[in-house]
């Protein structure tokens, strides 16, 4: 059956649905609707996102610091592609439990896997079991307010380690060492602002197993650091080793050139007398460093009280070996934030040491290879997680070309009625979420942040606040399905 004069015309648009409402999803469904072949009216398309959760965008939300200084605008961009209507957002549904693979073939043409990476790399040490040992991820989700996480967060630590050199790391230390009426501008959630009131932290210690001209963590992050108000950042002289290849990132990237710059010049402005140095808090950047084992507390058995390293010199090729020295830190919490991981999904084949659905350029592969029909994945599911939110657009790219050229062999869905999948979740009982129903919670934080804002006070704070972000997943479904913002 043809695609050109059944599927993609205005009578039978083609169906896609794409799983994944964060940048990679609406990405990918943005670059469908612009391309040539919509553009030029040989192709129709008729787009429906899906997200577990009942808000949309994804990493965006619940996976970046809420004081970033970039996501208002990623929020604002992705937000136009989603507000001109040509793209439907149902929330809240779950795939697997909620609508499976065979739903989606039945009710599309095509399926786009964009569900992200939301777990934390193993790192397989002694003692990573030990009470006081988190995965980066995990607290990342609890301070953006993720719905499916707990409420509480154990912040009892006076010294912390954070172990990566990537801007989830900087994140994670900065939030650790900031002071929580300093996040009071963001749309922090009110239990998460009390956790971080109540930390008794004063010394945040950042790890990295190579050199300063290794780092991954961006200039604009590293710059971040310096911002936070009653925070002193340390650094030390002999994590200060470059060999030929750092010689040669740091003369070829700009990046690495800015980033390099940036820490050499704070350390030469630090003064010798560490003593000096007068912040209540101290955020500490150490290089060299390869985490060999936390340690037991003797104290208190299966309790965090410490963390060995090797130090480790670089090879002359950028990357680091152990020198066989251990050196020991007095701490009471480890954070892990050496990379996210992908999560199996049902029915789909995945590479469970790349953490990503196996496939061939976006295309999904079964057992033996060979590419599904009418199944595809982008994004960090796609790829692993690595790059910047930046780079999803070059891969949704890849992704949605190859959907293309595949077009007129696609499986065609048995149902293919827009309102199909509708009366199939309105039957299962599910409590999906629309464009319509963000809106209103959106509208709703927003009048949280403005209520406090008005009151001339935050938690006896003086500060205006954009938003207050609503957390419970039942609070964030009642007031999507309802349409109007609850009584603040």
């Amino acid at each position: 059956m043809s695609s050109s004069t059944t599927v993609g015309t205005a009578a039978r648009p083609l169906r896609v649905a794409v799983v994944g409402s964060g940048p990679a999803g609406v990405y990918a469904a943005d670059i469908l609707t612009k391309s040539e072949a919509v553009k030029s009216g040989e192709l129709t398309v008729s787009i429906d996102l899906f997200d577990r959760y009942p808000a949309p965008y994804g990493l965006i939300r619940y996976g970046v610091a809420p004081d970033h200084p970039r996501i208002k605008g990623i929020v604002n961009a992705l937000h136009k592609v989603l507000d001109r209507g040509d793209i439907r957002f149902f929330g809240n549904v779950d795939y697997g439990p909620d609508i499976s693979i065979e739903d989606l073939r039945t009710h599309y043409d095509a399926v786009i896997f964009a569900t992200g990476a939301i777990k934390d790399a193993d790192l397989n040490i002694p003692g990573i079991e030990l009470e006081g040992s988190f995965g980066g991820a995990d607290f990342v989700s609890w301070y953006d307010g993720h719905p499916d996480v707990s409420r509480e967060w154990p912040l009892e630590a006076t010294s912390v380690a954070v172990l990566g050199n990537g801007n989830v790391a900087l994140d994670v230390a900065r939030v650790l060492s900031k002071h929580a009426d300093d996040l009071l501008v963001t749309e922090i959630p009110d239990n998460v602002y009390a956790g971080l009131k109540d930390s008794p932290v004063t010394d945040v210690h950042v790890f990295g197993r190579r050199g300063p001209a290794q780092v991954k963590f961006t200039p604009l992050e590293l710059r971040e650091l310096s911002h936070s108000k009653d925070v002193d950042i340390i650094l030390y002289a002999e994590d200060f080793e470059f060999d030929d290849e750092s010689d040669r990132q740091i003369q070829t990237n700009n990046q690495t050139k800015t980033m390099v710059g940036t820490l050499t010049n704070w350390i030469a402005e630090q003064p010798e007398d560490l003593s000096e140095l007068k912040a209540s808090r101290r955020l500490h950047l150490h290089f060299l460093h390869s985490p060999v084992e936390i340690v037991d507390s003797a104290d208190e058995p299966g309790r965090v009280a410490g963390i060995r390293f090797e130090r480790t010199e670089l090879d002359g090729t950028g990357n680091a070996r152990g020198t066989g020295e251990l050196v020991d830190y007095p701490v009471q919490a480890v954070y892990r934030a050496i990379g996210y991981f992908g999560s199996a999904l049902p029915d789909v084949e995945f590479d469970h040491k790349k953490g990503v659905v196996t496939n061939d350029g976006g295309r999904v592969l079964d057992a033996s290879g060979e590419h599904v029909p009418g199944l595809y994945a982008t994004g960090w599911i796609k790829r692993g997680p690595i790059g910047l939110i930046g780079h999803t657009k070059g891969d949704a790219l890849e992704t949605v070309t190859y959907l293309l050229e595949d077009r007129e062999n696609l499986p065609l869905a048995a149902v293919p009625e827009a309102d199909a999948v509708v009366e199939l979740l309105d039957a299962r009982g599910v409590k999906f979420t629309s464009w319509e129903g963000w809106l209103a919670l959106d509208a709703h934080e927003l009048a949280l942040g403005a209520a406090a804002s008005d009151a001339g006070t935050s938690h006896g704070v003086e500060v205006q606040r954009e938003r207050i972000k609503v957390v419970p997943r039942e609070d964030m479904v009642d007031i999507s399905r309802d349409g109007v913002a609850a009584q603040v």
